[in-house]
């Protein structure tokens, strides 16, 4: 009676199961519909959640190892909001280090691009011109370029005429925008304090988290829950850590070696490097292309020499640093890492290849354990059905 009770359980929840995959396939536009509107109520707590993982990073440090040795009751309690505090000055002084660094020179070099453009199309075309002489079949083409000018007046015409024609609708607009910005201000606000929260109360929420597992699971289910979500949030710390000390290094190296040898915008391009660096594997790239036709402005062959550097700094960072500092962190093999961009980077884009390495280092670590338990328990039982027969011979010949 018990196994069929048993049995009549299992057949109703996949009852329930089932009901709910048709319903979802049938509403389905409306689930969507809905699960939109529930991610556009709690954005601001995700968004907090977020923050506070990412403050939580160096409050972690500041808290254990700078502030460890504090002992008393006063000292306690102090150590928690002087860690939160110093944590957020330090990450408020490293993002506007990073702005007063790169707008001036961004700024700089805008000016001066405008100013260098129109000369290296003319040094251009002078080359083109020569090469026609040697290489008659293109001299068509090159004609073409000079013929070919620009309607200054015409573009500022159309654009003129299309900002009266769109001035009505940026007047009726401008009440949605407004509302939008203080949509905006008021979420991130919520976001902020609600990060504050949960880093002030980081341990009692993590505590009830555990309480609520353990109360709706089994003991042996609710502890495998438990341990995921830990190795889950240590991924992450060390993965993000591990990502940023490596943009750090890669840009760094960018502005020593371009100082070396005299290459032009050497802050502006490493800082640029080490900022799309951000991106697993992939993002140096996007800063090595804008570096490249930064000095390509300048000096064409000494753009050509920057393009060969970055390959060779590429090579020393994916075979050295990468695997080391990020992939060493997160505890994933480098092979592994490359197939975690791909996947997240074709699903979700850039927020998939970040999200997706710490997630496949978990089943990684996982998959792993299950599996050399499961080898181990093979090899005892192979071991001792050796051992019951090797008995067995031996009380065969007695």
């Amino acid at each position: 009676m018990k196994y069929s009770n048993e049995k009549a359980r299992q057949i109703r929840w996949l009852m329930v199961f089932a009901a709910l995959l048709v319903l979802l396939i049938i509403y389905f536009k409306h689930v969507l519909q809905g699960m939109v509107l529930v991610l556009g109520m709690i954005k601001p707590f995700l968004i907090g959640g977020i923050i506070a993982f990412i403050v939580n990073i160096p409050m972690r440090a500041i808290e254990n190892r700078i502030l460890g040795k504090w002992k008393g009751k006063l000292a306690s309690r102090l150590k928690r909001p002087i860690s939160m505090i110093l944590a957020i000055v330090f990450l408020v002084l490293l993002i506007s280090l990073l702005f007063v660094t790169v707008v001036p020179q961004l700024g700089k070099t805008l000016a001066e691009l405008g100013a260098k453009v129109p000369v290296f199309l003319d040094n251009a075309l002078e080359q083109l011109k020569l090469l026609s002489a040697r290489y008659p079949e293109i001299y068509d083409e090159v004609a073409k370029l000079e013929t070919m000018e620009l309607d200054w007046e015409g573009i500022f015409t159309s654009v003129a005429t299309f900002l009266k024609s769109g001035i009505t609708s940026m007047v009726t607009s401008t009440i949605g925008v407004a509302s939008s910005i203080i949509g905006g201000v008021f979420n991130g606000v919520i976001s902020f304090i609600f990060a504050l929260y949960i880093l002030s109360q980081k341990e009692k929420l993590a505590d009830q988290g555990k309480r609520i597992v353990r109360a709706y699971t089994t003991e042996k289910t609710g502890a495998r829950v438990i341990r995921v979500f830990t190795m889950l949030n240590k991924n992450f710390s060390n993965f993000v850590t591990g990502q940023c000390l490596e943009a750090v290094i890669l840009g760094v190296l960018f502005i020593i070696f371009m100082s070396i040898f005299g290459m032009p915008y050497a802050v502006l391009v490493g800082v640029l490097i080490a900022f799309t660096a951000l991106i697993p594997i992939v993002g140096a790239f996007i800063g090595c292309g804008v570096g490249a036709f930064l000095i390509l402005i300048d000096d064409p062959i000494l753009a050509l020499w920057f393009v060969i550097m970055f390959l060779i700094i590429q090579q020393l960072e994916g075979n050295l640093i990468y695997p080391r500092v990020v992939g060493g962190s997160v505890g994933l093999p480098s092979i592994w890492i490359l197939v975690a961009v791909s996947l997240g980077g074709s699903l979700f884009g850039v927020a998939g290849m970040l999200f997706f390495i710490p997630l496949l280092s978990t089943a990684y670590a996982l998959l792993r354990e299950n599996v050399n338990a499961r080898n181990e328990a093979k090899e005892a039982e192979w071991v001792a059905q050796q051992e019951k027969e090797k008995a067995a011979d031996e009380a065969d010949k007695a």
